[in-house]
């Protein structure tokens, strides 16, 4: 069964890398311009208000997204495609008596010309409005609740049926959940607490690992896991159920500091206390480097084709971007199961009754 999934998703890889070649190709600045690969690798992993697909022709094929606007004079809606695909700002959106437009992924205010204004640091001056559009990674993330839902309802159905030997989808899934269950959950928060916490460790272990995969087929591109927006909501969950979870014994540690002397408890305390602070950030950290470190090593990879501007480095190119998109498919799940361990672990070590 891995095998036949490998083997389908090296089928697809190999049938799209042309169109990513040919998207790369129309992104690459012409001759006279200062060419610049890396702006194409952060803007193509950047999360964005449209869905771009590929290019076709030189256009580009795009799904449009609802861009939703607080601003001065209430609530603004219209679709992304009133912008200009380049993102350059170079398109205004009049709503009533207000202006728009977009630089850098960024929605401001401007006025009927598109003028914009810039500090010493050639950043954006202008205001801002409050910006809740359903963007890339949102659509991603409703995409991923989903198959979510339509897989654990299916697995519920399965059981009610036949609740000896599930079969199919319902077997595979089991597999992780009792994984999760017998070899994160339990051995690290404890047999009497651990199942209270168990519909957040599976919540977040499929999320991101279902979120990791998508990420891996080319014509989705893009990834959620690599929005450190998404990885840092994650990590203060995790930071929330801990100290909400914590019992006397992990506040006695931290604040009382046991076994300390007294003249040391001024330095030890606030040392506990970035050492909180430090864990979901950690979390955090880890995950949106490892899958954003892939995604640019592959990109990377593939760019060396229009850096050396010559055919005859594609192969070696291609091949060996090949071998980290599947280097990648483990990558998927060792972040999913070390996000969920290190979570286990810190909620484990909240409740944790003292030992005498």
């Amino acid at each position: 069964m891995i095998r036949k999934i490998i083997s389908k998703w090296l089928f697809l890889s190999l049938l799209v890398l042309p169109f990513a070649g040919k998207a790369a190709t129309d992104e690459t600045p012409t001759e006279g311009q200062e060419e610049d690969y890396t702006s194409i690798v952060m803007h193509h992993i950047a999360d964005s208000h449209d869905y771009h697909l590929f290019d076709w022709n030189g256009h580009p094929i795009s799904l449009s997204l609802p861009i939703i606007l607080w601003t001065d004079q209430g609530l603004v809606t219209f679709l992304s495609s009133e912008f200009h695909h380049d993102d350059k700002g170079a398109v205004v959106v009049a709503k009533g008596n207000q202006y728009f437009t977009r630089v850098h992924g960024q929605i401001y205010y401007t006025d009927a010309q598109g003028r914009l204004f810039y500090d010493e640091n050639h950043q954006v001056t202008n205001a801002r409005p409050l910006d809740f559009s359903i963007t890339k990674n949102v659509l991603l993330l409703f995409l991923i609740a989903l198959l979510m839902v339509l897989a654990f309802t299916s697995i519920a159905r399965s059981y009610k049926k036949n609740p000896k030997a599930p079969k199919g989808l319902a077997n595979l899934l089991e597999m992780l959940i009792v994984f999760v269950r017998d070899d994160i959950a339990r051995p690290n928060i404890g047999d009497r607490k651990y199942e209270r916490y168990m519909p957040y460790l599976l919540t977040v272990f499929f999320l991101i690992l279902i979120g990791n995969l998508l990420g891996l087929v080319p014509i989705i591109s893009g990834t959620l896991t690599n929005d450190i927006i998404f990885t840092g909501t994650l990590a203060l969950l995790t930071f929330l159920i801990t100290t909400f979870s914590g019992n006397g014994h992990y506040w006695k540690h931290i604040f009382a500091t046991p076994g300390v002397p007294v003249w040391l408890a001024p330095i030890m305390i606030p040392v506990e206390v970035i050492g909180m602070l430090t864990k979901p950030f950690s979390l955090m950290i880890r995950l949106f480097a490892n899958i954003t470190a892939g995604h640019i090593i592959i990109l990377s990879l593939v760019g060396l084709i229009f850096t050396f501007k010559t055919v005859l480095v594609s192969p070696v190119s291609v091949g060996f971007a090949l071998f980290i998109s599947i280097l990648e498919l483990l990558v998927a799940f060792i972040q999913a199961y070390v996000f969920t361990l290190l979570s286990a672990l810190f909620i484990g070590g909240a409740v944790a009754e003292e030992h005498h």
